[in-house]
């Protein structure tokens, strides 16, 4: 028997993942991320399939990460979280600009950046993991970062019914 309670107890961050395919652009929210190692300096991420997001990392081989700060509102998450990039502009009326690799950086509502280069991926199923040496990290503002507990019983956001993956 699996106890989704015991799930909800492992800590982990609200995070925009982000990437690009020729010149289109494209980003959506992930809950699984994590540095893996210190020397040299490589993180993972699990992204689902079906995403957009998914597609652009494959095709460019990069991607950024920022940590979303606990202040934002629930229609910034729901921008990236619950509509897709394949028929919704994510980015219209978003302050962003372009990483050192390529990748769209979100500069509003997150707290750092952390661009990689993917160079390894494991499939598990629904998800890839895809992990990569870290090219470059920056902090963007010193406000706390939005924890998925903190999301759950605090902003209380739900997904709306027929949303779809990005």
């Amino acid at each position: 028997m699996i106890d989704g309670g015991a799930l909800l107890k492992i800590p982990y961050g609200v995070y925009i993942l982000s990437s690009f395919k020729d010149d289109k652009i494209n980003a959506m929210i992930i809950n699984s991320a994590m540095q893996v190692t210190a020397e040299p300096a490589r993180i993972a991420v699990s992204v689902n399939k079906r995403s957009l997001t998914y597609e652009y990392i494959l095709a460019s081989g990069v991607f950024a990460l920022m940590p979303l700060t606990e202040k934002i509102d629930f229609p910034f998450i729901g921008r990236f979280g619950f509509r897709s990039g394949r028929n919704f502009d994510k980015f219209a009326g978003v302050k962003y600009e372009k990483g050192v690799l390529g990748a769209p950086v979100v500069l509003e509502n997150t707290t750092a950046v952390i661009e990689a280069r993917a160079d390894k991926n494991l499939d598990v199923g629904t998800h890839v993991i895809f992990a990569g040496e870290i090219k470059e990290a920056r902090n963007i503002c010193a406000a706390a970062c939005l924890t998925y507990d903190y999301y759950r019983n605090v902003i209380k956001g739900k997904t709306p019914q027929g949303a779809t993956h990005q």
